[in-house]
């Protein structure tokens, strides 16, 4: 079914960006192929009525081959009579679709007969007055139906009317209005428009204010004039040039006094479309005196000319710090900053985006935007459904947060915490918007713990931006927090840390955990019991919040041992014997010999002594050993026990994975500790999500707390990747008691350059 077009006329040329002339058109324009979003030719030719269904006729008639494929009947007794009422029916069906297309293209026969009549008219010298107004009047009809209007030009409409736009009110009327219809379907039309010669009559039509002021039919006409500017010169440069060459600016600045205000409005849509990115429209405007008209149009008791009046003086300023500067003389501040609170959506997004540009770097007026109550509007403006109204919000703040004093105040006004809901849209500009007000809060010391305790850090931390400059602005953002963590801001966290509600409490330790200088984690999660805080997230909150519990702690252990990474390689331990690889298994002043998986093992009791209290215990004391020459080791492999009596023998020994555990083992059992260490650096390597159930019961059993703390690492740094394991929920609450242990440990003990390994 056509669309009719009933809001003709709204503004255009907004510095939002290109914008088709009627927002209420755009989707049927789309469905009648004139134009896609960004205002250019649809290159689909296929959306045109008769094409449609024309692709219904053949989809019926000749179905594709899986749909011709009929589901297998039941054989019944009449099988001739049941395939004669099938055909019966597919013969009606495709009847009945062809009739209808039939009368479809009837009608479209029709309607070019009946416009190329119309046309004919309009064109003859010899038609008399009363047909030509009935004619006019009926094309400005057709024209308000998106789907007529590619028929209407095709046919010789846009000649036809130009011609009359030096005529009677009534006709110039109607040509006006059919011609701002056409123009607003594609950048092709404004251009034929052009290239019949309308902007030298409809220039003549603006100028004709002093002959009927109180006359309806001659304001109309003027209004539409306006409306041709409007729609003709949309996204257009050269036409807006030849505009101004032709003398439109002139009379437009002038109607921004007509006394009708429908005119005004008119006009001041006109100029805010020709303005649009032209600097020298932009200059000619601002030497006819239009800004204080504008300006009071602003105040103006009528909703509807605030939209036009805002949106051409945003267009003015954009890009123009010197008009600027001469639209905040005119006294524009205080009216655009009432107009924040406008019930028009487009109102506030101007309104706003103007406040932005005021509050520019290089603007001196941040503070007395702030005083004239900008901050509260546009805060509630976060909050808006519409996305643009959030965007130039934001964008608002961001500026006005360059100022110390501004910070304080958004922040105090709830600012921080709609600003970071902020990230949560997914959109690019607004996400960045957002991003950018919060770097500049975070510079005010006053607003850090405001900061913290809406969980502004996980915020940030969560990553959910889409586009690369959000995410390096959210990293500086970090940064500066970081560098605020000190002195009177530590100093409030740490009573709020002790005083307020659980919820406050843990958020502040999550950030800590991630913005605190190492020196100070004693300080923070021992003293006063910020680790606690992160332990009850990881055991009773969840999953999310245990996330972040386990990032925060895995960070924490991070920084403290920055200076001494746990997973570097244990040098070998000072002994006070090597006897030398020589000597291993040489009967070269042996003095005691092994018998091993039935092998002998010649050894020296000297060496082995010095290295471990087992074997000073078994050949010192009052172990049947002590005077034996030959000891059977059971338990043990060969080529274990070789590799242990090696470490024993140099002190260094290469050790496999695959031999790593039973290693760890003969080194338990012998309490050789320098082995013992490097086992457990040659298992902790080995650690992944399948197995570190297992080697978290092995370092239990075997005491290897190198192992057991690598674990413990392990689990805290992949944290997201192990809670999809089934047996993970459990596992995470029997290791919390070592992960108390580990991070007491680190921060409790001197923290001090050194490649000394727990």
């Amino acid at each position: 079914m056509a669309r009719v077009r009933k809001n003709l006329f709204p503004s255009r040329g907004s510095i939002f960006g290109s914008k088709t002339l009627f927002s209420q058109k755009t989707a049927s324009s789309k469905l009648s192929g004139a134009i896609n979003p960004n205002g250019s030719p649809n290159e689909n030719p296929s959306n045109s009525t008769a094409q449609i269904h024309r692709r219904i006729f053949y989809s019926v008639v000749f179905p594709p081959a899986m749909e011709s494929q009929q589901k297998r009947q039941r054989t019944t007794r009449l099988p001739g009579r049941n395939l004669k009422r099938k055909l019966s029916r597919e013969t009606d069906a495709a009847s009945s679709i062809v009739m209808q297309i039939t009368e479809v293209e009837d009608e479209e026969a029709d309607l070019v007969a009946s416009i190329r009549r119309h046309v004919e008219v309009l064109n003859s010298g010899f038609s008399d007055r009363e047909a030509v107004k009935e004619a006019a009047a009926a094309i400005s009809s057709l024209a308000k139906i998106d789907e007529n209007v590619e028929m209407m030009v095709e046919n010789g409409v846009i000649p036809a009317l130009v011609r009359y736009l030096e005529s009677p009110w009534s006709l110039e009327k109607d040509c006006a209005v059919s011609l701002g219809l056409i123009a607003a379907i594609q950048p092709g039309y404004q251009q034929l428009i052009v290239d019949a010669g309308a902007i030298v009559p409809t220039v003549k039509l603006l100028k004709r204010r002093g002959i009927c002021l109180g006359c309806m039919e001659a304001n109309a006409v003027i209004r539409r004039a306006a409306d041709i500017i409007t729609n003709i010169a949309h996204d257009n440069p050269r036409i807006k040039t030849n505009i101004r060459v032709e003398g439109g600016i002139p009379p437009l600045v002038e109607l921004l006094n007509f006394p009708d205000v429908k005119v005004q409005r008119a006009a001041a849509g006109a100029l805010r479309t020709v303005s649009f990115r032209n600097d020298e429209n932009k200059n000619q405007i601002v030497e006819l005196n239009a800004l204080p008209t504008l300006v009071l149009m602003l105040q103006s008791e009528d909703p509807s000319m605030h939209g036009e009046a805002i949106g051409a003086i945003g267009n003015l300023v954009h890009s123009s710090p010197d008009i600027k500067k001469e639209v905040i003389r005119a006294g524009a501040l205080q009216p655009v900053i009432s107009l924040l609170s406008s019930t028009c959506l487009e109102t506030q997004r101007e309104a706003a985006l103007l406040i932005g540009q005021f509050a520019s770097p290089d603007s001196d007026c941040k503070v007395h935007i702030a005083q004239r109550g900008a901050i509260t509007p546009l805060i509630k403006m976060l909050e808006s459904s519409d996305e643009q109204v959030m965007e130039m919000s934001a964008f608002a703040l961001g500026r006005l947060a360059q100022d110390t004093h501004n910070q304080a105040g958004i922040g105090q006004r709830g600012g921080i915490i709609s600003l970071l809901n902020l990230l949560d849209v997914n959109t690019g500009s607004v996400q960045h918007n957002a991003a950018f007000a919060l770097y500049g809060l975070a510079e005010n010391e006053e607003n850090i713990a405001d900061f913290i305790k809406a969980g502004g850090i996980q915020r940030l931390q969560d990553d959910n931006f889409t586009v690369q400059p959000t995410r390096d602005c959210v990293v500086r953002t970090l940064k500066r927090l970081e560098n605020k963590i000190h002195g009177p801001v530590l100093n409030q966290l740490l009573y709020l840390m002790r005083t307020t509600e659980n919820p406050i409490q843990m958020r502040i330790a999550l950030a800590l955990a991630h913005l605190c200088d190492p020196k100070d984690g004693k300080l923070i999660f021992i003293d006063n019991n910020g680790v606690e805080f992160l332990l009850e997230l990881l055991y009773l909150s969840g999953m999310k919040q245990q996330k972040y519990s386990s990032k925060a702690l895995f960070e924490l252990a991070r920084k403290a041992t920055s200076f001494a990474p746990e997973d570097s390689a244990p040098s070998s331990p000072t002994q006070r014997v090597f006897l030398g690889a020589e000597f291993v298994n040489n009967p070269t002043l042996s003095d005691v010999t092994f018998l091993v998986d039935g092998k002998q093992f010649y050894a020296h009791k000297i060496c082995l002594v010095a290295s471990s209290d087992i074997f000073r215990a078994m050949f010192d004391g009052l172990y049947k050993e002590r005077n034996a020459q030959n000891v059977e080791i059971p338990n043990i492999t060969w080529e274990v026990f070789e590799l242990m009596m090696r470490f024993i023998y140099t002190g260094r020994i290469d050790i496999t994975k695959h031999l790593a555990q039973d290693l760890l083992v003969a080194a338990d059992q012998y309490l050789i500790e320098g082995l013992k260490r490097l086992c457990e650096y040659t298992i902790a390597q080995d650690i992944c999500v399948d197995n570190i159930p297992l080697m978290y019961d092995l370092a239990d059993t075997f005491n290897a707390s190198a192992v057991r703390r690598a674990c413990t690492l392990y689990v805290l740094e992949h944290y997201t990747k192990l809670s999809s394991e089934t047996w993970f929920p459990m596992f995470i609450k029997k290791i919390i008691p070592e992960i108390r242990t580990y991070i007491t440990d680190i921060l409790t003990r001197p923290v001090q350059a050194s490649s000394t390994v727990v």
